[in-house]
This record gives structure tokens, C-alpha cells and sequence, in this order.
């Protein structure tokens, strides 16, 4: 950070940017599915936690069925009422727990589904209630928690659709994307009615089923709100988009790797260097993008976008750091982007309409790379891109990113045709031997929390974010540790505008991967929106500052990271 004792205010950066609709789950994030749901197990027409059986009458609905009803149409304060009213009658209901946790957190009232959890195990320590119970914790960030919660429910013969869903959302943050499709089968089979689940599976469809399966639910639409029967819409018109060009995967089509990309320097407010950026020509249109570990894909701002002739397929929000609401924006496909000599073809990209921060002509997430092991070499300002270990089982094949990896390692463009196009195959992460020392790290919508400890307290989730100028930490998480002081010197500003309400921390140690920092005056504000936009508790960001560093290599198709510092 600046020194602030020299200047009257110091501007910070923070680049994070997500798509908030129209994303592609995260299960197919560097491995698209092909499985399929198995049968409904015979004799099992209905989950414990189903909801009353379609057709029922108002006469045969019981006052859960009906609280059920109301959550699934997303009308979680009235789920809510109906839920206490449960438990006025019934105090010991694991149904009204259970409900009642859910819609706490669909309405992103954490405390209250905490204070709930704890009062539903105090009452009765049913199954039911400790599955709720590990999806707060999850919410929390204590992913390893939540997963044991899940699993003892299952192994004590309890078929808790809910626990499925649970181990599937934690199979996929370890890019277990094999094992997380069969978790979600399971939990469809138990329970097709509940529409978390139903969400979920539904992303673990080939695209021409999951086409099919959402136009016969739009066709007799009769749950959910009129924004998510649009959304929904959306979703369709985009998968549609995609299946005009077969899978329009953003396939490799020239060039080879190992490649370097030289870095270019990115100057902010007063001409002072913030960065750096990847020089890529859009359509044959040059811009230089921001390197942002906290980004997903391309986002264009609507300049550059016009320049590059990116034509609207979809809406979609953008949404980030700063206290507005997320920004406009939309998707669309650029037939070409060139990368020093890589050349691809069909790759979807993201545009932001309105004015924003970036300062510069966009962001480039290094999850575009993620076919590649991603190395991030401040020392030589460069980007460097080589070939993932292959599998044991694999052998010399064409690749997911449409290349053909030869016996040294090396990839070339060998792009099959759009007819040949095969939806990638989940697979399950692979830790080869040369990567033994990379650290584990959840991908969690897309992007990478790194397992931190803050001081003596560990068991933390930190955003690897290199479009965050500093590191962050939370107002929750600093004061465990450490002393927290209002600022009014520093100024926050993210895709979503100004932060208000800004903190300094005195001192606070962070320990991720083999390293550990001591940081003053830590940069301190609240994170809870990005962390209900994530899923899971985001206690602070690691910031470009410190990550410039560090080599940061990055293996997204098995969430792994590894941090070298280079002293200078």
C-alpha cells in the first residue's frame, strides 16, 4: 500500500468481477458432463425431504408441504413465517428447523440461520437438522465441517437428498467433478422437487438434454418467481447460442505451448503503475486486459467490446467489489482471440456497459488459461503456459482445449471440427508427482480460496486475487486477531463503485501454502456480499501487492497452487 503518511488519500483498485447470471456452473468449469441421472431407486418415490407429491390438492398439504412450496417459488419470508408458525405448533420439528436454516440463508441472514441451527440441535439432534446445520457451515467457510456433517448423515443410513447435494458442492471445490455428477444424481433421484438440487444436476446434463429439460419446465412453468422464469429463459436462448457452433468450447486452434506472453505495464489514477496486462487482439482488435486472478473468462468494458464487434447474445450482471448494485452487461461470442502466439476460436465473452473502474479495456481471468498449468512470473513479467501432467490413464489425446499433448509435454493446435466437437469428460483432480507440492485449494464458483491462517487462527478462506491492489481482510476475521481503527485515508473502489465503510488493521500474520507475511495497517472491509455471491465465507483477499511477489502457478483442473517467493 502507499504510504499514507504522504498522501491525503490513498486509492485502492479491486478488479474482482463476476457474472451473477448465465455462468456456467461450476462443475463444468474445465470439465463439462456427461453423465446422466441413474433411475429412481425402485421403491423410493419420494426424499424425506420432498415436498408434497405433484397434484396434490390444498386439502392433502400439510403445513411443511406448504412452507416447501413457498421457499421453491422464492418467497423465503413467507417460507419464514410458515416455518415459526411450525414450530409454534410442533417445537421439535426437524422439518421447521431444517426449512427454517434454508430460507435464513436464501435471505442471507447468516446470524439468524446460526442462531437457528443451534437451537434445532439443542431441541432435537435429528439427521435433518445437522444436514441444515453443515450447509451454515459451509456458508461459513468450514467446508471440511460441512462435508464430515454430510457424510455421517449418509453413513448412518440416513438418505438425506440434502447431504448429497452437500458432498457434491464440496466435491466439486476439490475438482472432483466425477464424483460431485454422481453425488448430484443421487440427491435428483431422491428428491427431483427441491430446486437447489435440481439446479445443480441440471448443470451436469449434456447441452442438448439440459436444453430439453428446461424447455419442457418453462412449457408448464408453475413454480418460481417471473425473474427466475426469465433468467431461465435467458439460460436457454445462451445454450441454444452455443449449440449453433457445436460446443463452442473457446477451442485452441494455432500456436503451441510451452508459450511466454510478456506482461505489459498498466498505469492508474496520477499515472502510477497498477499492474499488469495481457495484450490480446479481439477479432483482429488490440486491447490490453488486466491479469485477474478474481475474474472469470474475458470482461471487455463496452469500448473495447465495440471495437472488437462483440455482438449481444445474452444479458447478464456483472458484480464485484463497492456498495451498488451490480452492473449491466451482457455476453457474447468473439470468433477470434489472438495471445501472443495462440490463437483461438468461438470464446465467449463478457461486457460491461457502463462506466467502471477498469480503468483500462477490461480483465482477463486466469482461469481462460485453465487447460494449462498457469505460471504468473512477476520476477519476468511474463505469463507462462506449459502442458498439465497427464492422468495415468491417459494417453498422448486431444485435449479439452482442442490440443494434442505429444510425449515432451509440449500442445499444438489440432482443433476438431465443429461436427467432431465432443462435450468434454468429467474426471475426477489428479495430483501428479511433480506437483506434490502445490497446495489444495477449493474452487468455489470458479474461483480460488486459498486455506489461510490469520495469526494462532486457522481455517480461513482467502480470494486469490491479483486485481486487488492490497490484501483485505474482514471486520470479522481482523478482529479475532488484531485491533481494527476507522480509516477515512484509504479509498476502496471495485467494479460495483466506492467501498464506504473502510478499516485499518494493526498487525495480522498470514500463513497460506509454505508462506507467512506479517501485514500492517491491513486494508479492512466487509466482504459478506462477495461471499453470498460466492456461497462460502471469503475472510479476505490475497492482493497483488504482496502476490507480485511471489511465482504463482496455478493447475485449475485439479485445484492446485503453488507459491514461490523470489526475494528482490
Amino acid at each position: 500500500m502507499a504510504n499514507r503518511s504522504y498522501l491525503p488519500a490513498t486509492v485502492l483498485v479491486f478488479t474482482f468481477a463476476s457474472t451473477l447470471c448465465l455462468a456456467e456452473s461450476p462443475l463444468l468449469q474445465g470439465a463439462s458432463a456427461g453423465a446422466e441421472s441413474t433411475k429412481p431407486i425402485p421403491g423410493s418415490t419420494q426424499s424425506p425431504t420432498a415436498g408434497p407429491p405433484a397434484g396434490a390438492g390444498e386439502s392433502t398439504r400439510d403445513p411443511v408441504g406448504e412452507a416447501r412450496e413457498l421457499y421453491s417459488k422464492g418467497n423465503f419470508d413467507a417460507a419464514i413465517t410458515k416455518y415459526k408458525q411450525l414450530l409454534g405448533e410442533r417445537p421439535k420439528s426437524p422439518d421447521a428447523y431444517a426449512g427454517l436454516i434454508r430460507a435464513y440463508l436464501k435471505e442471507k441472514k447468516l446470524d439468524q440461520a446460526v442462531q437457528t441451527a443451534d437451537e434445532g440441535l439443542s431441541a432435537t439432534d435429528s439427521p435433518r437438522v445437522r444436514v441444515a446445520y453443515a450447509e451454515v457451515l459451509f456458508r461459513q467457510g468450514s467446508i471440511d465441517r460441512a462435508e464430515t456433517e454430510w457424510a455421517k448423515a449418509i453413513n448412518a443410513g440416513f438418505p438425506e437428498a440434502r447431504a448429497y447435494l452437500g458432498l457434491a458442492k464440496v466435491r466439486t471445490a476439490r475438482a472432483m467433478y466425477q464424483s460431485a455428477a454422481a453425488m448430484a444424481a443421487r440427491a435428483h433421484d431422491l428428491d427431483p422437487n427441491d430446486p437447489e438440487i435440481e439446479e445443480f444436476w441440471i448443470e451436469t446434463l449434456p447441452r442438448s438434454k439440459k436444453i430439453k429439460f428446461l424447455e419442457d419446465k418453462l412449457a408448464s412453468w408453475k413454480d418460481g418467481s417471473d425473474d427466475q422464469r426469465q433468467s431461465t429463459m435467458k439460460y436457454v436462448e445462451y445454450l441454444k447460442e452455443q449449440q449453433k457452433t457445436g460446443y463452442r468450447r473457446c477451442s485452441l486452434v494455432n500456436g503451441t505451448v510451452p508459450a511466454i506472453i510478456p506482461f505489459t505495464m498498466l498505469l492508474g489514477e496520477d499515472t502510477f503503475f497498477s499492474g499488469w496486462g495481457v495484450p490480446i487482439f479481439s477479432n483482429g482488435r488490440k486491447s490490453v486486459l488486466r491479469l485477474d486472478t478474481g475474474a472469470h473468462g474475458i470482461l471487455l468494458g463496452r469500448k473495447a467490446a465495440e471495437r472488437a464487434g462483440i455482438v449481444r447474445v445474452a444479458s447478464t450482471k456483472v458484480g464485484g467489489i463497492g456498495d451498488k448494485q451490480a452492473s449491466d452487461g451482457y455476453i457474447g461470442f468473439a470468433n477470434s482471440i489472438q495471445i501472443g502466439n495462440l490463437v483461438f476460436q468461438d470464446c465467449p465473452v463478457q461486457v460491461l456497459e457502463g462506466r467502471s473502474v477498469l480503468g483500462d479495456d477490461g480483465l482477463i481471468g486466469s482461469d481462460f488459461f485453465r487447460d494449462f498449468l498457469i505460471d504468473i512470473d512477476y520476477s519476468s513479467a511474463s505469463l507462462k503456459l506449459s502442458a498439465l501432467p497427464l492422468r495415468p490413464s491417459e494417453k498422448a489425446e486431444v485435449g479439452s482445449a482442442g490440443t494434442a499433448a505429444n510425449k515432451d509435454g509440449a500442445q499444438s493446435a489440432q482443433a476438431p471440427t465443429v461436427a467432431e466437437q465432443p462435450e468434454p469428460v468429467l474426471r475426477d483432480a489428479y495430483i501428479a508427482p511433480e506437483m506434490e507440492t502445490f497446495s489444495r485449494v477449493f474452487l468455489v464458483g470458479g474461483d480460488l480460496l486459498v486455506p489461510t491462517s490469520i495469526g494462532d487462527v486457522s481455517n480461513k478462506l482467502f480470494l486469490l486475487d491479483t486485481g486487488a491492489f492490497n490484501n483485505v481482510i474482514s471486520p470479522a476475521a481482523a478482529r479475532e486477531v488484531t485491533k481494527v481503527y476507522g480509516d477515512s485515508n484509504t479509498i476502496v473502489k471495485g467494479i460495483r463503485g466506492r467501498v464506504n465503510d473502510v478499516h485499518g488493521a494493526n498487525k495480522v500474520f498470514l500463513q497460506f501454502g509454505h508462506l507467512r507475511q506479517e501485514n500492517r495497517d491491513m486494508v479492512v472491509f466487509d466482504t459478506s456480499s462477495l461471499s453470498d455471491e460466492i456461497g462460502t465465507e471469503v475472510s479476505g483477499m490475497l492482493g497483488f501487492e504482496m502476490l507480485e511477489l511471489l511465482d504463482i502457478r496455478i493447475d485449475y483442473r485439479d485445484a492446485l497452487v503453488d507459491f514461490t517467493y523470489h526475494p528482490r
